[in-house]
């Protein structure tokens, strides 16, 4: 179908600007029309997505659906997915129907809160389809805007400090992209991704100030990029807005912030660092590695001694990302295979988790772990939809959490089994955290008094969650479908990977030569 993607990624803002011209007032009336148009209007893109995943064919490798056409000052503009993409862009449309749905009981200023959210959703669809390096940097830095407004406006008590350290983290990483953007485009001649992917960047080492750079402009490049998506995933020690975004952030906010904010650094990874810089990337994997199994390890201890809900599940999704960052690096099928599967899983659990915690903070408005004991004796559905994801975050096997999990680790343990033994012990610790959460939020006598009028979950917030359960269970027991469609394009890139890495030594021996 003619421009699928431009509609896909359009319609969210186009319902914004009907709400934004159109809907006046600000009485209960509006805010109810409000609701309901932006729950449409992701609905309505959920649908037109699946158009997208219809004529996507898996074993064709090259980018399908592309669109092109010049826009503003002559730059191009290019959309299309591949295998590595498509997946994100249906996760997207997927979650942000249940986040408006999430919202309906949001009371101030409700109509620029769903515009916020519904121009968030074009800019995020528009970074997994951007095949221009203008255009993916002008989608991937607009981002931040809605996000920043969502938690400094509809926030907690803390909401300027963490929006502003939000934004402020992320965008200084991206600085350092938009120079080497500029950069690429003065060696490449272009700034299309699939010519883009095609060049070859200088791999042979150079001196700067007495200070010899292996792997040369490659090495350069993929510095500058990583300080980028390290941040946005986030990795250890550049994750600490993550948990003050989190806990001030609106539930939905901090939905979509674990499902699809965060893997947008893993996709750049596998956009740009491993296809467009390989040497660069095989001579830091190291470097990745272990800061990986660091950000395991560590961020595991410091959620288990969290008071907060949701700073103990923001930790863990910072430990999840670890698995990620590692698999990529692998640069071998089962590792990179994993680490997509368990960025669209983590979408999943990670969302349902901030779903679970903003069901009980709607009713006691807090999120203290000492606050809550027992709600099983009160709240029986929602302790079992509470033990599902919690046991998912976990990696049990029947979950999808275990399936990314596993792939990752059998990746890696093929490039650097040291990293392997330290990660896997990652699971272990998780185990513990998520289960120590659940023991004392759900389990017990219900001794509180504050608790004893508590209800159990509504019919919209079951609602809610259904999907969300049936895309976990159904992924954990039948991943096929997920893995035949990334498949192809990912052992596509790993051969090309392994390709240019074997050709560097020749490359950077004949460079020394010739300097000689």
């Amino acid at each position: 179908m003619y421009n699928l993607l431009s509609i896909v990624t359009f319609l969210p803002a186009l319902a914004a600007v009907i709400l934004a011209v159109f809907l006046r007032g600000d009485d209960e009336a509006a805010a109810r029309n409000a609701k309901w148009c932006a729950l449409a209007a992701t609905a309505a893109t959920f649908l037109v997505s699946l158009l997208i995943l219809a004529q996507f064919d898996p074993s064709n490798t090259d980018f399908q659906m592309v669109e092109t056409g010049e826009w503003l000052l002559g730059l191009q503009y290019k959309m299309g997915v591949d295998g590595i993409s498509v997946l994100f862009v249906m996760l997207t449309t997927f979650i942000m129907p249940l986040v408006i749905a999430a919202s309906w009981d949001v009371k101030t200023r409700v109509k620029e809160y769903m515009i916020a959210f519904l121009l968030l959703e074009t800019l995020m669809l528009g970074v997994f389809m951007a095949l221009d390096l203008v255009l993916f940097y002008l989608f991937f830095e607009a981002g931040l805007i809605p996000m920043f407004l969502i938690i400094g406006i509809w926030g907690g008590a803390n909401r300027i400090y963490a929006s502003f350290k939000f934004f402020l983290y992320t965008f200084l990483g991206s600085v350092l992209m938009l120079v080497a953007m500029v950069a690429m485009f003065a060696d490449a001649g272009t700034t299309d991704i699939p010519t883009l992917l095609q060049h070859n960047f200088s791999a042979a080492g150079f001196s700067i100030a007495g200070v010899h750079v292996v792997g040369g402009l490659q090495t350069m490049l993929w510095l500058a990029f990583f300080a980028s998506f390290a941040v946005k995933m986030p990795m250890w020690p550049v994750h600490t807005w993550l948990p003050d975004a989190h806990v001030q952030a609106p539930t939905a906010g901090s939905v979509v912030l674990a499902s699809i904010l965060l893997k947008m650094g893993g996709y750049g990874f596998l956009r740009f660092s491993l296809p467009m810089f390989p040497v660069a990337s095989d001579l830091l994997a190291p470097l990745v590695f272990w800061m990986s199994a660091i950000a395991i390890v560590y961020t595991s201890l410091v959620a288990m001694v969290q008071e907060d809900m949701k700073k103990l599940i923001a930790y863990s999704s910072v430990a999840h990302m670890g698995y990620v960052t590692m698999g990529i690096f692998a640069a071998n099928q089962q590792g990179i295979d994993g680490a997509i599967f368990q960025m669209i899983s983590h979408g999943f659990i990670s969302g349902a988790l901030f779903l679970c915690v903003g069901v009980i903070y709607d009713r006691m408005h807090t999120r203290e772990i000492d606050a809550y004991g027992g709600l099983v004796n009160r709240m029986p559905a929602y302790a079992l939809i509470f033990m599902l994801f919690t046991m998912a975050n976990v990696g049990l096997p029947g979950t999808s959490g275990f399936i990314g999990e596993f792939l990752t680790l059998m990746g890696i343990f093929q490039v650097n089994t040291w990293v392997a033994m330290v990660a896997t012990t990652g699971v272990i610790l998780s185990a513990a955290y998520a289960l120590w959460l659940y023991r004392r939020v759900v389990m017990g006598d219900l001794i509180k008094e504050s608790l004893r009028t508590i209800t159990d979950m509504t019919t919209r917030e079951k609602a809610i969650f259904a999907p969300l359960v049936v895309m976990t269970i159904w992924m954990g027991v039948y991943p096929a479908p997920i893995l035949d469609r990334i498949g192809p394009s990912v052992a596509a890139l790993v051969t090309d990977y392994e390709t240019a890495v074997a050709a560097a030594p020749a490359v950077t021996h004949v460079a020394t030569d010739a300097s000689h």
